[in-house]
């Protein structure tokens, strides 16, 4: 990884603790230059323009979904638990660290044509995975026609994640994480499979809690 390379993570690092706990992306690029310590003509030459800024930060959470998508392939070979327990670790991630919820801005076909072409196509990239493993997961645990059920689940999980953060929901609420299972297999259209139970729940969250210690 080339030093440019290197100080763009970082800036995006910090971008991300900058937004820790807030409800809006208020956050300009000339913010990062008192947080990063790193000039003003530096961190403009790695964010072109404020849209950039958002994407990049849109961008990093896809990243890091993704990758915890790859675990989750090891982790669970039944479709349906890797889906729920994947979402649930998304959830817990965003209220253990306080992580601003990115789907409050993202995706923003707005904000896209605003940003440059290397992060409009790096984001619409990333998206474009992580919807296709969803989508694809949907469909292992079956298809059930009437609904369009991955546009179901998307909408469910942005809501979800916005609610739960307007909310300041403990990131430790094994109910929370119970209901959350429950909304989301039902709006699959499988009420009839049998989601994870409290104890399950309690003891995931006992592994996370010991990995996230680690």
């Amino acid at each position: 990884m080339s030093n440019w390379e290197q100080r763009g993570h970082y800036l995006i690092e910090v971008a991300q603790r900058c937004l820790q706990g807030h409800k809006t992306f208020d956050l300009c690029r000339s913010h990062l230059v008192k947080a990063s310590q790193i000039s003003k003509g530096t961190i403009y030459n790695h964010f072109p323009s404020e849209a950039d800024l958002i994407v990049a930060v849109a961008c990093a959470d896809y990243s890091r979904w993704l990758e915890q998508a790859k675990e989750d392939e090891l982790n669970y070979s039944d479709p349906l638990r890797r889906i729920l327990f994947h979402h649930c670790w998304r959830l817990r991630d965003t209220l253990s660290n306080q992580r601003f919820v990115i789907e409050r801005v993202m995706p923003n076909a707005e904000i896209l044509v605003q940003a440059t072409q290397y992060y409009r196509h790096r984001f619409e990239k990333l998206y474009s995975q992580y919807e296709l493993w969803n989508k694809g997961l949907i469909s292992q645990v079956g298809d059930v026609a009437g609904f369009d059920r991955a546009e179901l689940v998307v909408n469910y999980l942005r809501g979800a994640m916005i609610n739960s953060d307007d909310a300041n929901k403990h990131s430790g609420d094994v109910q929370m994480y119970y209901q959350f299972s429950y909304a989301l297999t039902h709006l699959m259209g499988h009420s009839d499979k049998r989601i994870p139970d409290k104890m399950e729940f309690s003891a995931w969250l006992v592994q996370e809690r010991a990995a996230s210690a680690a």
